[in-house]
């Protein structure tokens, strides 16, 4: 027996004893299921996933990690698109999909109490009642964990006006990694923001349990639009004149002529005739007034060209135009075998510039890609589409998704808005920043990782080109 398989036979025993068999999975096929996340580009088999149903049981797992000397990661639902949730160097995956409880909901405070296996779109529907809501609503909200959302500060169509998740953030329990539990934040805690700083650290910092929640009020009305435009480049110029006149939608969301094809051949949806692009516009507040914005949201996609503008009459109505968004990625498996989703970020006003950049990269390297994206905050969701049958093929969407990334820098943007960077950016972070910043991230992580075993090969780059000396003067492993 070789010494990475008794290792993971002493933990597989140790785990199996203090766990339960049930909390335990071994076998290889079962394992399978753990190799990726939502970005099939991406894959490694783990070791061992456990699924610890509370705190002392998470941190008594990262201890025996730890004492071992074997990687470990946490996973909620697996939604995640950049591979961060996957276990490299045959390390141990702590699904927290058992840690599932809403702990508490505070209606006069505002604030809900969950732990982190809780699905999103569940903390919305528990505070519903109370007049309440969940703001962030990522589109796979309806399975996707508070967990994830707070590893990758996860936004959604909705994020626009009410801020992403570290904005609705107070307070988090974290198993750190040396296994000891801490509490961080709270409105009535001074001291250095340390939620901003775990909020976006894609787990490599510790392990969150504990998660408390800002809650705010369901707003008294709601107006609901989705304009037809020929082009996406109207589609664009449109979203660029609502901003600049001072009108901040709850959601403003655009979609291609690729993805009104797929929607129609997969689901039926019928759109004006001529249209190459859809713009959802969500107006939300006191219902005085509202009718006046949305007029003005209207007169904009008319300066601009729009061929048509269905405004909902009732909440049946708002269902079904929210539908075409929510079902737009599900619509691009009627297309194609496989997508590969970016999630580059860029200045609004730069929309046209971008978007004929994608175009130009995807016909440069033969492939389609679809984009459906939010467009008030730039944050941009290309889908290459391709087949991963065709080795050839998934070379090219790989330098071509590094290529759009690449000119979202150019423009003055970002590599992420919301889905993190994993190992699918990790080398592109020494584009984005200077080595002085990388060697600041290095620091940071070896103070509060310093075995390097909390989801290592994650966010931080290991090319030549990043510097892979530590702030310590030696070689950093991730």
């Amino acid at each position: 027996m070789t010494k990475t398989a008794a290792t993971r036979q002493v933990l597989l025993e140790a785990f199996t004893e203090r766990l339960g068999a049930d909390a335990v999975v071994s076998d290889p096929g079962e394992l399978v299921v753990y190799e990726c996340d939502g970005s099939t580009l991406h894959d490694a088999t783990p070791a061992l996933v456990v699924f610890p149903r509370g705190t002392d049981q998470v941190a008594d797992v990262v201890r025996t990690c730890v004492a071992a000397g074997v990687p470990f990661v946490a996973r909620g639902a697996g939604t995640g698109l950049s591979g961060g949730a996957m276990a490299r160097d045959a390390g141990v995956i702590i699904a927290l999909n058992r840690m599932h409880r809403i702990l508490s909901i505070d209606p006069l405070r505002r604030r809900a109490e969950v732990e982190p296996g809780v699905a999103n779109l569940a903390v919305t529907r528990a505070a519903a009642p109370h007049g309440l809501a969940y703001a962030p609503d990522p589109s796979s909200q309806a399975v996707c964990t508070i967990g994830g959302n707070v590893a990758h500060n996860s936004g959604g169509p909705h994020t626009l006006k009410t801020g992403v998740t570290v904005n609705h953030v107070l307070g988090l329990e974290l198993v750190l990694t040396d296994g000891s539990v801490v509490e961080v934040g709270g409105p009535e805690r001074p001291g250095y923001d340390l939620l901003a700083l775990l909020t976006g650290s894609e787990g490599t910092f510790g392990i969150v349990t504990r998660i408390t929640l800002n809650l705010v009020r369901r707003p008294q009305a709601v107006a609901t639009a989705l304009a037809a435009f020929a082009t996406i480049d109207a589609a664009s110029r449109a979203v660029s004149g609502i901003i600049a006149a001072g009108i901040i939608p709850a959601a403003l969301e655009l979609m291609d002529d690729v993805v009104v094809d797929a929607l129609a051949a997969a689901f039926g949806f019928r759109f004006p005739e001529g249209a190459g692009a859809l713009l959802l516009v969500e107006i939300d507040g006191p219902e005085a007034g509202l009718d006046e914005e949305l007029d003005a949201v209207a007169a904009h996609c008319t300066e601009h060209g729009s061929l048509h503008i269905r405004l909902a009459a009732d909440e049946t109505e708002r269902a079904e135009i929210w539908k075409a968004r929510k079902q737009a990625f599900g619509a691009l498996g009627r297309i194609a075998r496989n997508y590969y989703t970016q999630d580059g970020v860029i200045p609004r006003t730069r929309l046209p510039e971008m978007l004929a950049r994608i175009r130009e990269i995807g016909a440069r390297h033969g492939l389609r890609v679809a984009n459906v994206f939010h467009a008030g905050d730039g944050n941009l969701h290309p889908c290459i589409l391709f087949d991963d049958r065709d080795e050839a093929e998934r070379a090219r969407v790989l330098e071509a998704g590094r290529e759009i990334l690449a000119a979202c820098l150019e423009l003055g943007g970002s590599l992420s808005g919301e889905h993190g960077i994993g190992v699918e950016k990790r080398e592109a972070m020494a584009d984005m920043f200077a080595p002085p910043d990388l060697l600041l991230m290095r620091r940071l992580r070896e103070q509060l990782d310093p075995t390097g075993l909390c989801n290592p090969g994650k966010v931080l780059p290991l090319g030549a080109r990043c510097g892979e000396l530590s702030a310590t003067g030696r070689q950093v492993v991730l």
